[in-house]
């Protein structure tokens, strides 16, 4: 190890969550008077050690940031470095070839590498057959960029990666928002395989890396409940995934509903590519179900993946209600014996505050909700058992009926 790499120690007490296994050290843990955090630069590497010398683990360090250091590695002997990297990156592919054999017959479509849960903090990793799409979202890791890129190479060798860093998580970081070529060839759109069915997505234009990975599981897990014949409302649909999968597993008809007309026209053209039909509508979410509800309109089934209501722990009580109201709108259109499935992806939203949410727009708007099952994020979205905050989303099947009596 390198004699050179500086150390940065932590006040008495604040080594518990570290040695419990989770990966942050925020700036008010940092004993300043020892290792004061105005001596790093952004993305420098450090040893963190507790307020009695004990070695915690390697970590890079932003004196900016709130959360200003990222364990790397827990090992004394082996440092940050790109052998590293290699390392977890062939743990993380190694997952998820064996965990996609079940949703694309073992065909390369996954998130590759997620943060956190892959001991790679700030970095994402998406994977579209020959092509990796990269999220970096702090100072360390963006000064890992090119030994990230290099083991990218060694390991998964792809036609082409394309970082697309375009995330407001680099404003925490003081790092510009880019998108760029890191090498090879990379298209215009990106192409999924999803339980057999194909899709494609805009790339610079589209949402987070071009693709929602995460809600994999989920809509596989939509085929089991969906009524033979249902008329499906797919809300916040992005370029249509949900609609199509319920259209080639027995939905009769359904209707796309988002705010981005290029998501509203790549739903169609996946829609032709996967031999269906669907309709499309341009609006803010809750203005759309609103009048769906003044036309008389009714649905069997509506799926509601918004995107995240709350981004900040102060917004929840806004968040709460406005996850709330969306459900009631959702639940007013489903007659009969019907289903909703009902989605969140804010780390701040609690599970149980959904349902809640659920609960309440069912009891205003007259019906009786079961919920049937629940979901998470796809296993190619590990869970840190450490950090909470990398288990985020939530997905509700929900048997929908009129109140009777």
């Amino acid at each position: 190890m390198s004699s050179d790499v500086s150390i940065l120690k932590l006040k008495r007490g604040e080594d518990r969550r570290i040695r419990s296994g989770h990966l942050w050290v925020f700036s008010n843990e940092i004993d300043n008077a020892a290792t004061p955090l105005t001596g790093f630069t952004a993305g420098a590497h450090a040893r963190v050690l507790s307020d009695r010398d004990q070695f915690l683990g390697h970590a890079y360090v932003n004196p900016h940031a709130l959360i200003c250091a990222r364990i790397m590695g827990r090992d004394a002997a082996r440092p940050l470095d790109r052998a590293l990297i290699e390392q977890r990156l062939k743990v993380a592919l190694a997952l998820r070839e064996r965990v996609s054999q079940k949703w694309a017959s073992g065909a390369p479509y996954y998130r590759l590498v997620f943060g956190e849960s892959d001991q790679l903090p700030g970095l994402v990793l998406d994977r579209y057959g020959d092509v990796l799409v990269g999220q970096i979202a702090t100072a360390g890791m963006e000064a890992l960029k090119a030994d990230v890129e290099a083991a990218v190479r060694t390991v998964i060798n792809p036609t082409g990666l394309y970082w697309k860093n375009d995330s407001g998580a680099r404003d925490l970081e003081h790092l510009a928002q880019s998108a760029e070529v890191a090498f090879g060839n990379v298209p215009d759109e990106i192409e999924v395989v999803e339980s057999g069915l194909r899709f494609r997505a805009p790339l610079a234009e589209g949402q987070k890396t071009g693709w929602f990975y995460d809600q994999t599981a989920n809509r596989q897990r939509l085929i089991r409940y969906l009524p033979s014949g249902a008329r499906v409302l797919d809300v916040c649909s992005y370029v249509g995934a949900w609609a199509v999968t319920a259209l080639r597993n027995g939905a009769s008809t359904a209707r796309c509903v988002d705010s981005s007309q290029l998501s509203l026209d790549f739903a169609q053209r996946n829609a032709a590519d996967n031999s269906v039909e669907l309709e499309t509508v341009r609006e803010d979410a809750f203005d759309a179900l609103k009048a769906l509800h003044t036309q008389g309109q009714r649905f069997d089934v509506v799926i509601l993946d918004p995107p995240a209501f709350i981004k900040r722990k102060k917004d929840v009580p806004q968040g709460q209600a406005a996850y709330r109201k969306l459900n009631q709108l959702a639940l007013e259109l489903i007659d009969g014996d019907g289903l909703l499935v009902s989605c969140s992806c804010s780390y701040h939203l609690a599970a149980e505050d959904l349902v809640s949410a659920i609960q309440a727009g069912a009891r205003h708007s007259g019906r009786f909700a079961q919920i049937l099952e629940s979901g998470g994020q796809s296993p190619d979205h590990p869970v840190h058992p450490a950090i909470p905050e990398t288990r985020y989303l939530k997905a509700f099947f929900c048997r929908v009926t009129r109140e009777l009596g």
